[in-house]
C-alpha cells in the first residue's frame, strides 16, 4: 500500500509539467528579458559602489559624490543588462533583437529622466533652489546614449552570439491545460506574500538609509549595508524558489512572472514604507516638497523592485533547471 502510494505521488505535482516548464513566457517574453537585465545592471552598479566605499575610494559625508558614483558604474555596467537579458531572450527565441538591445539601454533611463524631467519643470515654475539646469539634464542624457547604449549592444553581442541555454527536458507543441489555483497561489495576493521577506530582511536598515537621504544624517556603515544587500539577495533566491517550486506543484507551468513579481513586489513595499516614514519621521511644508520626496521614492522603489525581480527570476531559472535535471523523464 506504501509502495501504490509512492507511486501516486511519483505521478502528480511537478513532474507532470515537465514538457511545459520550459516554454517561454506566454505574454511579453521580451519584456521580461529587458527588466530582468535590467535588474541585474542595477545590482552589480549598488555592489561596485559598495566596494569602492569600504575601499574608501568614496567618501560617505559626501553623499554627492556616491550618488554621482552609482550613476556612472550604472552606465558603465550597461553590458551587464545587455548579456543577461540577450541570454535570456535567446532562450525564449526573440527574434528582434535590435529592438530589444535597444529597449534594454533605453527602458529604464526613459523613465526616469522622463520622471525628473517633469520634477524639475515644477521646480523651475516654483522658483526652488534645487531646480537643476536642462543643460545638467542634456549632459546625463549624453552620458547614457554616448556610453551606456553602446556597452549594452556589446553585452547583448556576446549575449546573443553565446550558445542558448540547454536544458534538461524537450517542449511539448500543445501547452498543458493549467488547472484551478488555490486562492493563497493566485496573484496578485501570492505577489504580496512574497515581497514580505526580501523587504523585512532590509526594512531595518532602510530606516537609516532614509534618514541619511531626508533628514541631514551621516550614513558611514558601508560594510553592513554589504552584507545587508547579500542577505537581500539570498532572501530574493530562497522566496521566489519557494513559490516556483509551490506553484509548479500544483501542475502551473506559468512560472515566469510570477517568479519575477513575487520579489519585485518588495518594491511596493518599500514605496508603502516611505508613506510611513513621510507620516511619522518628516515634517513637509508646503505642496512642492512633497512632490519631489514622492518622485525620488518612486524611482528608488522600481530600481529596488526590478533588482529583486531579477534575482527572483534567475535564481527561480536555476532552480527548475536543476529539479528537471535531476529526474528521469521519458
Amino acid at each position: 500500500e506504501m509502495q501504490t502510494l509512492e507511486e501516486a505521488q511519483e505521478e502528480t505535482g511537478w513532474k507532470l509539467v515537465h514538457g511545459d516548464v520550459f516554454r517561454p513566457p506566454q505574454h511579453s517574453s521580451m519584456l521580461l528579458s529587458v527588466a530582468v537585465g535590467t535588474g541585474a545592471q542595477i545590482g552589480m552598479a549598488f555592489f561596485i559602489t559598495l566596494l569602492c566605499a569600504i575601499a574608501g575610494l568614496l567618501n560617505p559625508m559626501k553623499k554627492g559624490q556616491t550618488l554621482t558614483a552609482i550613476i556612472i558604474l550604472y552606465v558603465l555596467c550597461g553590458s551587464v543588462a545587455g548579456y543577461v537579458s540577450a541570454r535570456l531572450s535567446k532562450f525564449c527565441d526573440t527574434k528582434a533583437w535590435k529592438e530589444h538591445t535597444f529597449l534594454t539601454a533605453t527602458a529604464l533611463p526613459s523613465v526616469l529622466v522622463g520622471m525628473f524631467t517633469i520634477l524639475n519643470i515644477f521646480l523651475s515654475i516654483a522658483g526652488a533652489a534645487t531646480a537643476v539646469s536642462f543643460l545638467t539634464i542634456l549632459v546625463l542624457f549624453l552620458l547614457w546614449v554616448c556610453v551606456s547604449t553602446p556597452l549594452v549592444f556589446a553585452g547583448s553581442f556576446f549575449g546573443f552570439k553565446a550558445n542558448k541555454i540547454e536544458v534538461p527536458t524537450k517542449t511539448n507543441q500543445i501547452a498543458r491545460f493549467v488547472p484551478e489555483q488555490v486562492w493563497y497561489s493566485k496573484p496578485p495576493l501570492s505577489y504580496l506574500i512574497g515581497g514580505i521577506l526580501p523587504f523585512g530582511s532590509v526594512c531595518i536598515e532602510l530606516f537609516f538609509i532614509m534618514s541619511a537621504l531626508w533628514l541631514h544624517q551621516i550614513y558611514y556603515v558601508m560594510g553592513f549595508l554589504l552584507a545587508v544587500l547579500l542577505i537581500l539577495t539570498a532572501t530574493c533566491a530562497e522566496v521566489s524558489i519557494v513559490m516556483t517550486y509551490l506553484q509548479l506543484c500544483s501542475e502551473n507551468h506559468r512560472w515566469w512572472w510570477d517568479a519575477f513579481f513575487n520579489s519585485a513586489s518588495a518594491g511596493v513595499y518599500l514605496f508603502a514604507y516611505s508613506l510611513w516614514f513621510l507620516t511619522s519621521r518628516m515634517e513637509l511644508v508646503g505642496f512642492l516638497p512633497l512632490i519631489v520626496y514622492l518622485t525620488y521614492m518612486s524611482m528608488i522603489a522600481v530600481c529596488f523592485g526590478l533588482f529583486c525581480g531579477a534575482i527572483g527570476v534567475l535564481s527561480s531559472f536555476v532552480f527548475v533547471r536543476a529539479i528537471y535535471g535531476a529526474v528521469k523523464v521519458d
